[in-house]
């Protein structure tokens, strides 16, 4: 196996205490995160040489985010730095009725500024055998698309294996094109799509025939292999399709399940009654994080589904974009382990 290369933006993240309105006391706690980048420290956790690669600004803000990645034992040096800033997302946690609510402040960040030549695929993707990536850095700006095509290219021609989470964001697609005219393109050059019925419907504009495959919270899993075979049937090059299936109660209440279809077996996942979330953000990239090691370490599609969806339930009790477990751990909870009896 070779190293696992994670490529998009990591951010300055700034919550409000616990359940507090945004500036309802005068405190902000400032972490980090993105997409790719908790990609990378749960791989790291389980123990797997993996890198990020990013465009992030030179200065004390950038050296802190570097030195916390460093910190999990994410290989760091394919980073490349520039002048310019980092972008910021901040971060209300709902409670009950009330959910979360982000607010994204990244336009003119410095990865928001790359464009294709800014980094050497070459040099980025050196020993690996599995690039990752989302449909988050697209939706940053067109130079940021541009560069994320430019990657699954160089990536392909390498033989390695593409991975992307779908990872739809409304509030981000704001420079003249829409996520479909983007993602479809990009999607050419994936092996491994890891999406929920929003993200095939909004990346892809592929949606079942019938109704919605969540209705009020409950859901069809026969409606998500009908979306699965679809996208497998537009795009011959994908592999697979994992869906991950959010039913939500309310904001600290949520079932967690997720399927996954190779175009001949569906398997569908055990549900975790998650009920007291303590943060749910980071809870999608976990669940990839998890499914890129299992289908790299078990080698079996099923198992490599229970993985991703225990590590993934696992996030939602740890604050902060990272998920801080082991894969000990995450497997203890495949095995049954799912009490909280301290361990002693």
């Amino acid at each position: 196996m070779g190293k696992i290369v994670t490529f998009g933006e990591v951010m300055l993240r700034l919550k409000s205490p616990a359940y507090e309105r945004l500036f309802q006391s005068p405190v902000l706690e400032a972490t980090f995160g993105g997409g790719e980048a908790n990609v990378s420290v749960s791989l790291a956790n389980y123990g797997l040489d993996t890198a990020f690669v990013s465009v992030l600004p030179t200065g004390a803000i950038g050296d802190a985010c570097i030195r916390e990645m460093r910190g999990f034992g994410v290989d760091v040096s394919r980073i490349v730095r520039k002048d310019g800033r980092m972008g910021i997302y901040y971060l209300e946690t709902g409670a009950v009725q009330r959910p979360s609510k982000v607010i994204y402040d990244r336009a003119g960040s410095t990865i928001a500024k790359a464009k294709p030549g800014d980094i050497d695929w070459d040099k980025a993707l050196e020993g690996a055998s599995w690039l990752h990536l989302t449909g988050i850095t697209p939706a940053i700006s067109a130079g940021a698309a541009d560069l994320s095509l430019e990657a699954v290219k160089a990536a392909k021609a390498k033989g390695l294996h593409v991975s992307c989470d779908l990872n739809y964001r409304k509030n981000l697609w704001k420079y003249g094109k829409r996520a479909d005219e983007v993602m479809k393109e990009l999607v050419k050059y994936v092996d491994t799509v890891i999406a929920n019925e929003e993200d095939v419907q909004k990346a892809l504009g592929i949606s079942a025939e019938s109704a919605s495959a969540v209705d009020e919270g409950d859901i069809n899993v026969e409606l998500y292999k009908t979306i699965a075979g679809k996208v497998m049937e537009a795009y011959p090059n994908v592999q697979r399709v994992a869906i991950t299936l959010r039913e939500s109660k309310s904001a600290n209440h949520n079932d967690w399940s997720a399927c996954l279809y190779n175009g001949k077996d569906f398997f569908l996942s055990r549900k975790y009654a998650i009920t007291d979330i303590v943060d749910r953000v980071g809870g999608g990239d976990s669940f990839g994080g998890g499914l890129i090691y299992g289908l790299n370490v078990y080698g079996d599609e099923k198992q490599a589904l229970e993985f991703a969806v225990a590590a993934s339930c696992l996030k939602h009790t740890i604050p902060g974009d990272y998920n801080r477990v082991t894969a000990a751990e995450v497997e203890s909870l495949m095995k049954g382990s799912g009490t909280g009896r301290v361990q002693r």
